[in-house]
């Protein structure tokens, strides 16, 4: 194709890539067993979150202290804090299992009998006698197979 001018014209087309996030799991992951560096450019040190790679580091027994090291430092650069943690933790399987939050039956019922947040039946719930709470429960229940 050619230009007003004569001269030949030729259109690229370039493809753009997006390239796979970087799970904070794979660097938790790559800090605790595979040793992979994968903070290699600026997109991948973007991608590193201190704060849930700590986390999951701080379940372990032996990791912990390493966690706590980092999280006294949130003012290092994201590849420091991840090249510390690279270097010092040695390499092993660590299946942690991460606490969730205790899930009380009787909280959602004494929420909606009473129409409180949950914040408000956790502050109640040892306010409340057995006898009180059979009553609470008896009064909620709709029916149906239990």
């Amino acid at each position: 194709m050619k230009n007003a001018l004569g001269y030949e014209v030729v259109e690229t087309v370039e493809e753009v890539y997006k390239k796979p996030a970087i799970s904070p799991f794979d660097f938790a992951n790559a800090i605790n067993h595979s040793k992979q560096a994968l903070i290699v450019d600026e997109w991948s040190e973007k991608q590193y979150n201190a704060w849930i790679v700590n986390k999951s580091m701080s379940y372990g027994a032996d990791t912990v202290i390493y966690a706590n090291e980092m999280n006294s430092r949130p003012h290092l650069d994201r590849r420091l804090q991840f090249d510390f943690l690279i270097n010092t933790v040695r390499p092993r399987k660590r299946f942690n299992k991460w606490l969730k939050p205790e899930t009380v039956e009787v909280l959602s019922t004494i929420q909606e009998y009473y129409g409180y947040s949950i914040d408000k039946a956790r502050q109640v719930l040892p306010l409340l006698t057995a006898p009180q709470l059979d009553i609470i429960i008896k009064k909620m229940n709709r029916g149906g197979k239990s």
